[in-house]
């Protein structure tokens, strides 16, 4: 699913595929697939237990219409809300809870020391994500060099991971992952297997949680040359690499003949 500044269209508009739109915020479209990648999606879900997962809060989650039917499992907030049937289980949620009170720094700690690093020339807003976790939205081209990867070193120290993700600097507690909730929804759903798929450094734990896994040629893993055994590396970027990854899945997840 892509916004339309990350669609990455190689090809001339003629032969430019179809869209679906499957978001709308404030009256205005904003995230697409292509009507292949909604046809390979929706017969994906009826074959495997698929489940969205990503960094979004409960409510940016909410705003997408995927096709098909709704899925049963999702993972929202990096993995701090495990979503059943739409709602979050209170169960993980007191799980997450106890981990990040144990196991790093505290949302107060991390949220005063972002702002108090961050320059006004090119911050345009700070948020705070489900309690959880916090992020800058900046202007990317007034960044300072170096000022990533300082912020990065500073957070590591303290258990929390730093990803910068389009104009959004993100900063999540190592704990929350994830990884984590699709263990979980793989142990309640007796899974045989995990495929997945991701660009982001928030997405990286997960690769390497599955037993199959693809990252396509764009976004922050792949602009830092990011590989692992498990992982397949795509050459193509943008829309085409979603709809490629949703080929590879409907592959992986059919059983062989007998």
């Amino acid at each position: 699913m892509y916004s339309a500044p990350a669609l990455q269209l190689p090809m001339l508009d003629a032969d430019a595929p179809r869209l679906l739109c499957v978001e709308v915020y404030e009256r205005k479209p904003l995230s697409y697939l292509t009507e292949t990648a909604a046809g390979l999606l929706t017969q994906l879900a009826a074959d495997t237990v698929f489940v969205p997962s990503t960094t979004r809060t409960r409510e940016q989650y909410h705003r997408i219409h995927l096709p098909g039917p709704a899925p049963e499992f999702a993972i929202c907030a990096n993995g701090g809300h495990l979503l059943v049937d739409g709602v979050s289980d209170p169960g993980w949620q007191r799980q997450v809870a106890a981990r990040l009170a144990d196991e790093c720094a505290s949302l107060a700690e991390v949220r005063d020391h972002l702002l108090a690093a961050a320059d006004p020339a090119w911050l345009l807003k700070e948020r705070i994500a489900e309690g959880l976790f916090a992020y800058l939205v900046v202007e990317r081209g007034l960044l300072p060099e170096g000022w990533v990867k300082e912020l990065a070193e500073w957070a590591g120290g303290r258990g929390w991971t730093v990803s910068l993700q389009g104009r959004k600097i993100y900063a999540v507690p190592q704990p929350l992952t994830k990884s984590a909730a699709v263990r979980e929804i793989a142990r309640r759903t007796d899974a045989e297997q995990i495929l997945a798929a991701g660009d982001s450094l928030l997405d990286a734990d997960l690769l390497l949680a599955a037993d199959r896994a693809w990252r396509p040629g764009h976004g922050e893993l792949a602009d830092s040359g990011w590989i692992a055994p498990n992982v397949e590396v795509l050459d193509e970027t943008g829309v085409v690499a979603g709809e490629e990854i949703l080929r590879r899945f409907s592959l992986a997840a059919t059983p062989p003949p007998a």
